[in-house]
């Protein structure tokens, strides 16, 4: 129990002066989780009570078995479009069939986080890189403002990718069917959490507005002041918990969002819980998180709740509020549960466009401009693949653009794979090791030798570029090659395609008078080309050395000519009470 319920350990160690903060801070906290369920249940075109069914089963759900403190899970925008996106178009507009749809697909995301985590599994997060992330949540952002445009103006919205939202917004405007009563109180809601956000961070601003919008839109109706669409109200009472019923045909029409839901929502769990570390020594259990976001995602949908994720805006609000432990997103999750039995008129006079405010100060607070700029400087090809994720999730979709974006990290890295970077080395005075002859023009080259050096494991794509890459280095060196060394240090693996092009490789050479050598070459390695049966016909140990200045002095001392010297070395004296500043390692 204490491995995989980590509430029960905390509940035995549970210190009495840790009530009274974590039942303020749960307290605080449903004050922001219940205007934000509703949004982002809004944003994901669902029943608004679902965002609060969430809700309720990601706070209780993650305490059960999640390994932090004060992580919160719930609804969060990263997910809205993504969840309205493969929803949506299978629903067609039932109610029910949405409800159905969506705890289905949080029961499937939190199955697949369980299997995930039980089975060790966290590492595959590790295909969402950060420009993929930067540009996924970038490309969110465009897609629910684009989304929440409309509602602001006071118009009904039911496009799902960002161009179509414009343009029902544009033909809306061109029809004159804006409501400039709801967007003035929409204009304002945002003003004020994007104040307070600002300049009271502390303060709950989503609350605020929408308490306004409210207050502001009894106000208006009493004088006979048309408004825009309204929110819908909330159902009476609380749905009875169980597993949705859907056939098998519309369990595998989701399963595909399902996946992209369990690999984003960890990816952000995953990053949160280190940063929301208590202590800098603090180790995250990747695993155990992967578990914890699965239990949070089933009760959300045994509930009738959709998929959740942890929540960088919610977090932070439980921690300023002096939340010691997962007992208060217990309370947050009982306060928020007693609203929906007895205040069900919560959202009667709340106007549309407000809901549509918060949910775009939501997204124009996942943007990322800083990090992509960063990327732009340091990496064109990763700032790339941000913008075509940006590109990808706005134009075609949520769900095809996230695929398209693995897909081009993957075939980026492949491509970096097959075409590395080689090298022909040679030695600079005064300076240890052997170096890149284009970086260090003044590096010297040993007539008769050539010192190569292949970046890469050598694998079906780029051995044929490594025999052409070699034999070109061969063609452009100074005087005829009579033997070659391969710095092999960066090869961690040879397939059986590049074993059989270094054995075509050899027996040319061979033919040509040159000598193949290899350097630096790693164990496992060598026991390939063991199996292979290459490493007798390339000269067993006799090709192999354990540096690259020992091949080097062995080819010098086949030729009759003194070992090259080492590196001019320089001793520094120690002296007491003083440090000396030590260069840097140089890298080869």
């Amino acid at each position: 129990m204490e491995r995989w319920l980590p509430l029960w350990p905390l509940l035995r160690s549970y210190q009495r002066t840790w009530l009274l903060k974590d039942l303020f801070a749960g307290l605080a906290l449903s004050a922001v989780l219940v205007p934000v369920g509703l949004s982002y249940a809004e944003a994901a075109r669902l029943p608004i009570m679902v965002g609060l069914y969430a809700t309720v089963g990601a706070l209780i759900g993650y305490a059960l078995f999640g390994p932090s403190r004060i992580l919160v899970l719930g609804p969060d925008s990263a997910l809205a479009a993504l969840i309205g996106a493969t929803v949506v178009p299978l629903a067609h507009g039932d109610a029910a069939q949405t409800i159905a749809l969506a705890s289905t697909l949080a029961v499937m995301a939190g199955v697949i986080c369980v299997m995930f985590g039980l089975a060790k599994l966290g590492f595959v997060t590790d295909l969402l890189s950060q420009p993929i992330r930067y540009g996924y949540l970038n490309g969110i952002a465009v897609t629910l403002v684009a989304s929440e445009l409309p509602r602001l103006l006071g118009l009904p919205n039911s496009s799902s990718t960002a161009i179509d939202s414009l343009s029902h917004m544009a033909r809306g405007v061109a029809a004159h069917k804006t409501n400039f009563v709801s967007s003035a109180i929409g204009l304002s809601c945002i003003a004020v959490v994007l104040l307070l956000r600002r300049y009271a961070p502390r303060v709950p601003g989503v609350l605020i507005a929408l308490v306004g919008a409210g207050l502001a839109s009894w106000w208006l109706q009493r004088q006979q002041i048309a408004l825009g669409p309204a929110v819908e109200p909330l159902a009476s009472g609380w749905i009875a918990p169980g597993l949705p019923h859907l056939s098998l045909a519309g369990i595998g029409s989701v399963a595909s969002g399902a996946i992209a839901i369990a690999l984003i929502s960890f990816a952000d769990i995953s990053i949160l819980a280190r940063v929301f570390a208590r202590t800098p020594d603090d180790k995250t259990d990747r695993n155990q998180e992967l578990v914890a976001l699965g239990a949070a995602n089933m009760l959300s949908g045994f509930l009738g709740g959709c998929p959740v994720s942890s929540s960088a805006s919610r977090t932070p609000v439980a921690q300023a509020a002096g939340a010691q432990t997962q007992v208060a997103n217990l309370v947050a999750a009982a306060t928020t549960g007693l609203l929906l039995l007895v205040a069900p008129s919560l959202t009667t006079h709340l106007p549309d466009a407000a809901l549509a405010a918060v949910v775009i100060c939501a997204s124009l607070a996942i943007v990322e401009i800083r990090h992509v700029a960063r990327l732009y400087r340091i990496h064109r090809s990763e700032f790339a693949v941000s913008l075509l994720c940006v590109a990808g999730v706005v134009l075609l979709g949520v769900l095809p653009g996230v695929f398209v974006a693995v897909a081009l990290a993957l075939a980026s890295f492949v491509w970096r794979a097959w075409h590395p970077y080689d090298a022909v080395l040679g030695r600079v005075p005064g300076r240890r090791g052997y170096h890149d002859v284009s970086r260090h023009p003044e590096a010297e080259q040993f007539d008769g030798l050539l010192l190569f050096r292949w970046d890469a494991p050598l694998f079906f794509a780029n051995a044929e570029i490594f025999a052409d890459h070699l034999r070109r280095a061969i063609a452009q060196a100074p005087a005829p090659v009579r033997s070659i060394i391969i710095a092999a240090e960066p090869v961690t693996d040879i397939d059986v395609t590049a074993a059989d092009v270094l054995a075509r490789l050899q027996e040319e050479l061979r033919a040509a008078g040159i000598r193949l050598y290899f350097a630096e070459m790693k164990g496992p390695v060598k026991d390939r080309l063991r199996r292979y049966g290459l490493f007798d016909s390339f000269g067993g140990e006799g090709c192999l050395f354990a540096t690259v200045g020992e091949a080097v002095d062995a080819f010098l001392e086949r030729q009759g000519r003194p070992a090259a010297p080492p590196g001019k070395r320089r001793t520094v004296r120690q002296r007491p009470r003083r440090r000396r500043h030590r260069p840097p390692f140089q890298e080869h």
